[in-house]
């Protein structure tokens, strides 16, 4: 679903929130004032903040889904600063990204619900999986506080040739890292076309936090990628199952 029209006027860009839903603008906004702050030059500066709309620079760069090659070095390196980059007693006041892993678990498991079956591969994915998310309660540990864009997707992050940089943040917020790397290693975007796993530090707790997260994730394209369409290469629905059940092991 189209979420908001954007239009570019030379060096700036106005975005416009078309969705009826409260909240993108101001969280997208909270999020250009909070880095321009505290990491400038990761995001697109902050101009002008209206109703539903939101006009910011304009950030030059290839998304990095075009490229024939992931610059891996500078897309962590983004990436740890767009974590680390939000001072604590700052971050305690943000609100939470759109959706926490509660809210997901609670809205796959309204999905899993109203499945129909498709073939036996998928329907043992949703099988298996409600069953997990059914017991399923993520709870602190493992939860390292960062600032979080709250979506993996490659589209967003623009490289320059030198460095990468980060844009829409309209379901930004308080996260933890753990959920915010699991985001991007199963987002879509990241393996429909190949590519290696990015390897960030994090401590035994994170990680054990990274694996259920990532098969919360998994889970999660199983019923986004279910309605195959041309946005991706046929079988992409397959491969998901495919990743959701080896999350579930």
């Amino acid at each position: 679903m189209q979420t908001h029209d954007v239009q570019i006027d030379g060096d700036l860009v106005r975005k416009r929130f078309t969705d009826g839903k409260p909240g993108g603008a101001e969280r997208e906004w909270r999020a250009l004032e909070l880095l321009a702050e505290h990491a400038p030059g990761l995001a697109p500066s902050p101009v002008e903040y209206g109703t539903d709309l939101v006009v910011m620079s304009r950030v030059e760069g290839t998304p990095l889904f075009l490229l024939p090659a992931v610059p891996e070095k500078e897309l962590m390196e983004a990436v740890d600063r767009l974590h680390g980059a939000v001072p604590r007693q700052v971050l305690d006041r943000v609100p939470q990204r759109l959706w926490p892993v509660e809210r997901i678990r609670d809205q796959l498991l309204v999905w899993a619900g109203q499945w129909r079956p498709k073939n036996e591969l998928a329907d043992r994915a949703v099988r298996e999986g409600t069953r997990w998310l059914s017991g399923w309660e993520p709870g602190e540990r493992g939860v390292r506080p960062v600032f979080g864009a709250g979506d993996g997707n490659t589209a967003n992050f623009l490289w320059d040739g030198v460095r990468v940089r980060i844009v829409d943040f309209e379901e930004s917020g308080r996260s933890d890292r753990a959920t915010e790397v699991a985001e991007m290693a199963e987002h879509v975007s990241c393996w429909v076309h190949g590519g290696g796993e990015l390897r960030f530090e994090l401590d035994s707790a994170e990680e054990r936090r990274l694996s259920e997260c990532r098969r919360l994730f998994a889970l999660m394209w199983v019923f986004l990628l279910k309605d195959e369409g041309p946005r991706n290469p046929p079988g992409t629905f397959m491969r998901a199952v495919g990743r959701a059940l080896d999350r579930l092991g």
